[in-house]
């Protein structure tokens, strides 16, 4: 899509199902007719108003979890083959889809094309993934102390899950967590970001048509787009057994706060403060590769993004020498153009928060070895577009010890490996981290119990690019909740232990006597 070329994007939202004007609630396959607030949402790649969309009231939110519960009790007793064969076709409708959602969300996002195709692809995968575990829901069988007794554990839906998603992935979060709660059995309620309304209201015209011709219950799928009420709303309603939010920490903590007042269960998946530590027997290249992906990709806004590297003193003039040039070669501009390596920040605010970080870690000691400006002139015209920046700094520094979400890369210096993993895991986040090293020895340490706190530990690999199949998510301030891959999928479900018995004697456990 070229820039500025406006009958390209009216293709793409026609292509798309949207419109200008769109309303904001949707239960399925029906878009209600709300009356709240207007959303406008504006491109950060050319400031261009993409579109409007008519926000929930408080009415339309209590509309959409009663007509989600009503559903629940439908949707749970379809059997879960069934419910995989369903997110199935979903996920090959938005392979259908790849092209004009990846575009819509580079344009909305700002992040470049390829990792808007990307993103795209990941709910292909997470549906993929979640079809097979649609008949692998297993429950553990447990030996019996008691004679003539059988013990076995199964798995039954919560019920309607609650989705609260960032900008940053305004449609892969989504399906992490929904197509793992369909075939659970459970029933869903997102709240998208403000931010990116159209990729939610896409999304939800994607799947439309499966839905309908699948007879999947109105109510099932739902979408309810507004502020920050809510999501208060969500974490307040004893309706809602689970919610899953995607955020900052300080946001985190309200969410699981309010939520556990209510004794509900949260998922969360939070900030990140992530490092990679590059030893002395480091591919310099390969990890020159992996810090210029992590750091400037998507214009340092994942919770993923390499945020501190932490290099050996004895090769850190070397890899600054390499770091710095690698960075005067990064193409920034509009997303949509071919070549481009960084696209804008999500918008103003997000720029002002950059450069309030800088003067602060200025102000504290850090020195800025490269890039740091606001990006003017022909191109940058929405205000949004900055130059991904590398400090000198300490590890204690105040801003160091905070998640910006921006293109802001520390540099950090360490003598031994001991000291490396100390300041590696002396931050208050814990998502994911990487090492760099041929040295099996400094390898294995970093992934034992000596080394990295994260929740994702890679090996010469960087911080960024998780894979559907492992479980996504991480500690302390990142909130310790799980993803996508593995069993994240029990998160979505209840617990239940059941023992039969199949004799004619009622012994009681622990050898316990009790007669009348």
């Amino acid at each position: 899509m070229p820039v500025n070329d406006k009958y390209q994007l009216e293709q793409t939202l026609q292509e798309l199902g949207l419109k200008r004007i769109n309303k904001g609630v949707c239960t399925g396959t029906k878009w209600m007719d709300v009356k709240g607030d207007r959303i406008d949402s504006y491109s950060p790649a050319d400031g261009e108003l993409i579109g409007i969309v008519n926000q929930a009231t408080k009415l339309d939110y209590d509309k959409i979890v009663k007509n989600s519960a009503d559903a629940f009790i439908r949707w749970r007793t379809v059997p879960a083959p069934r419910r995989g064969e369903v997110v199935r076709q979903i996920g090959n409708v938005f392979r259908k889809y790849k092209e004009p959602l990846g575009k819509l969300v580079s344009y909305e996002t700002g992040k470049i094309y390829q990792e808007g195709l990307g993103e795209v692809q990941e709910v292909i995968d997470i549906c993929d993934f979640a079809v097979g575990l649609s008949r692998q829901l297993y429950g553990n069988t447990m030996q019996s102390e008691r004679p003539g007794h059988r013990m076995y554990e199964q798995w039954h839906p919560l019920g309607t899950i609650g989705i609260i998603s960032a900008f940053n992935f305004p449609v892969a979060v989504w399906a992490w967590n929904s197509m793992l709660a369909l075939v659970c059995g459970d029933t869903v309620v997102w709240k998208p970001s403000e931010k990116t309304p159209l990729c939610a209201i896409a999304c939800h015209s994607i799947v439309a048509d499966v839905l309908s011709e699948n007879d999947v219950p109105e109510g099932v799928l739902n979408l309810v787009i507004g502020d920050f009420r809510i999501g208060e709303w969500m974490c307040a309603d004893k309706r809602i057994p689970l919610v899953s939010a995607t955020g900052s920490s300080r946001m985190g903590i309200a969410v699981g706060t309010a939520v556990a007042n209510r004794l509900g269960r949260s998922l969360l998946e939070l900030g990140g403060n992530n490092a990679i530590i590059i030893t002395e027997h480091a591919d310099l290249d390969l990890a020159l590769r992996a810090v210029l992906f992590g750091a400037a990709g998507t214009a340092g806004q994942r919770c993923t993004t390499t945020r501190r590297l932490i290099i050996k003193n004895t090769v850190y003039p070397m890899f600054k020498e390499k770091l710095e040039r690698a960075y005067k070669q990064l193409v920034i501009g509009h997303p949509l153009e071919k070549g481009m390596m960084v696209g804008p920040l999500i918008d103003k605010q997000a720029v002002r928060l950059f450069e309030d970080a800088l003067k602060e870690v200025k102000a504290e000691g850090g020195k800025i070895i490269y890039g740091g400006e606001v990006l003017k002139g022909k191109g940058y015209e929405s205000g949004c577009y900055v130059r991904p920046c590398i400090v000198e700094a300490k590890n204690h520094f105040r801003k160091v010890q905070e998640e910006t979400f921006a293109p802001i890369l520390y540099l950090l210096k360490y003598s031994t490996l001991d000291e490396a993993i100390e300041l590696h895991n002396g931050v208050p986040q814990g998502l994911s981290s990487a090492i760099f090293s041929k040295n099996i020895l400094e390898t294995e340490k970093f992934l034992s119990q000596e080394g990295s706190d994260c929740g994702i530990a890679n090996v010469n690999i960087g911080t960024s690019g998780a894979e559907i199949g492992g479980a996504f998510g991480g500690e302390k301030d990142t909130g310790g909740g799980r993803e996508s891959g593995s069993d994240a999928w029990k998160a979505y479900m209840r617990r239940q232990t059941n023992t039969i018995n199949y004799g004619n004697e009622l012994p009681l456990a622990q050898g316990i006597k009790f007669t009348v």
